[in-house]
C-alpha cells in the first residue's frame, strides 16, 4: 500500500468511524434529538456501525485499521515499523474531521442545549470519561478492554475464510458491540487513542456554547491504556499463535 493510500484510506475511515460514533452519542444525549434517551445499547450498535461503515470504506486503501492500538498490535506481531506514523497521523486528523462533522449535524441540537436551564455537558460525545473517577482502574479496564479488541482481530486474521468471503471487518464491527455492551461500563471504552484524543482536541476548540470542560487530566488514560493494550496483545499473539 503507497503511503498517500494509507494516509487517505485512514483519514476517510476513521472520520466516518467518528462520524457514526460521536453522532449516536450526541442523538441520545442531545435535547431535541429524535433519538434522546434511547440508552446504551443504541450507542454501542451505533459504534459498531461505524466500525462496519469506517472499516469498509477504508480497507481497500488502508486495510482500514482506524485506531492506532491496532496499528501497534500489528506492528508489534509483524515486526513492520515503516508506515506506523502514517497510519496514526491518518487516523488522528481522520478523528478530529469526523467530530467536526458530528457537531455540524447536531449543530442546532447543540444551540438548543446551550439555551436550556441546565445545559446538557457536552463532552461525552466526543470523548470518554470514568464512571468512577480512579486512574489505576481505569486505566486497567481500558487496557484490558483494547486487549479483548486487539488480540480478537489478529486472530482472525488466521481464518482464512473470513478474509476470502469478505466479513471479517463485519466480524469485527460485532466485536465493538460485544466490548461495548459487556466492558464499556467502568470508561466508556475508548479502546482508540485517536477515536479520544482526536475529538477531545476538536470539543476544546469549537465554539460550543456552555460546553464545559475538556477534562484534560483524565485524557491520557484513554490513550495510554489502549497503547499498552494494542502492545501486549502483539506481544501475547506473536508468543501463543
Amino acid at each position: 500500500m503507497s503511503n498517500s493510500d494509507v494516509f487517505l484510506g485512514e483519514v476517510i475511515g476513521t472520520a466516518i468511524l467518528i462520524l457514526f460514533g460521536a453522532g449516536v452519542v450526541a442523538a441520545v444525549v442531545l435535547n431535541y434529538s429524535k433519538a434522546k434517551d434511547s440508552g446504551w445499547v443504541v450507542i454501542a450498535f451505533g459504534w459498531g456501525f461505524g466500525v462496519l461503515a469506517g472499516a469498509y470504506t477504508a480497507a481497500p486503501l488502508s486495510g482500514g485499521h482506524l485506531n492506532p492500538a491496532v496499528t501497534l498490535g500489528i506492528a508489534v506481531d509483524t515486526g513492520d515499523w515503516d508506515q506506523v506514523p502514517l497510519y496514526i497521523a491518518g487516523q488522528m486528523v481522520g478523528a478530529m474531521l469526523g467530530a467536526v462533522l458530528c457537531w455540524l449535524v447536531y449543530f442546532a441540537q447543540f444551540q438548543a442545549n446551550a439555551e436550556e436551564e441546565i445545559a446538557q455537558p457536552t463532552l461525552g460525545i466526543f470523548s470518554t470519561a470514568p464512571a468512577i473517577r480512579n486512574p489505576v482502574a481505569n486505566l486497567i479496564t481500558e487496557i484490558i478492554a483494547t486487549i479483548g479488541l486487539v488480540l480478537p482481530i489478529l486472530a482472525f486474521g488466521l481464518t482464512k475464510g473470513l478474509g476470502e468471503s469478505g466479513t471479517a471487518v463485519l466480524v469485527v464491527a460485532f466485536l465493538v458491540v460485544g466490548i461495548g455492551l459487556s466492558l464499556g461500563g467502568p470508561t466508556g471504552y475508548a479502546i482508540n487513542p485517536a477515536r479520544d484524543l482526536g475529538p477531545r482536541i476538536i470539543h476544546a476548540l469549537l465554539p460550543i456554547p456552555n460546553k464545559g470542560t475538556s477534562d484534560w487530566s483524565y485524557a491520557w488514560i484513554p490513550v495510554v491504556g489502549p497503547l499498552i493494550g494494542g502492545a501486549l496483545s502483539g506481544v501475547i499473539f506473536n508468543a501463543a499463535f
